[in-house]
């Protein structure tokens, strides 16, 4: 499904006739007839009753009317120049991100790149999939063909129960 998918079923709310919503967005009345039917079996439901003389809304249609107005008002204002401002740095991490280290990290990087925001994600394995620009990681690259750099090393430390079964062993 696209955005001309809701779009077209938009129209058709709006102007209440296949022919006036075709005409309005510039198509012919088969092509649009033919994508309200393919969200239409996209969604499992009628959203639109027809007949030669005839257009009315289903019930299925009011609430998805209103979803479809928002997911293409939330389309619009992403792809919109003028409110674009700058991208975020994605910065994927598991656990703790950098420790202790985080808030300096946090106020050095808007110190230094104020124009561009940072959002720490948690997700270690995101750089693969594009769901994150940049990955702090405890341990080796996860994947041959990436750059990585060691920031600092760190001490590792075991916690255990007193009470539990590890904790009367002489090492772990």
């Amino acid at each position: 499904m696209e955005l001309r998918h809701l779009r077209a079923f938009l129209a058709i709310a709006e102007e209440g006739t296949i022919t006036h919503a075709a005409a309005r967005l510039g198509i012919g009345q088969p092509s649009l007839s033919r994508t309200l039917k393919a969200l239409e079996n996209h969604l499992g439901v009628r959203l639109v009753d027809r007949s030669t003389h005839h257009l009315s809304l289903t019930a299925a249609s009011t609430s998805f009317r209103v979803r479809a107005a928002a997911a293409v008002s939330a389309a619009e204002a992403a792809l919109d120049p003028a409110r674009a401002g700058p991208w975020p740095l994605r910065l994927g991490h598991a656990g703790s991100a950098l420790g202790r280290h985080t808030p300096a990290v946090l106020l050095r990087w808007q110190q230094l790149h104020p124009e561009t925001p940072l959002q720490l994600l948690r997700a270690d394995d995101g750089l693969a999939q594009g769901r994150v620009d940049a990955v702090i990681l405890r341990g080796p690259a996860p994947a041959p063909g990436l750059d990585s750099t060691v920031l600092f090393h760190e001490e590792p430390v075991v916690a255990l129960s007193r009470h539990g079964e590890p904790a009367g062993r002489p090492s772990v």
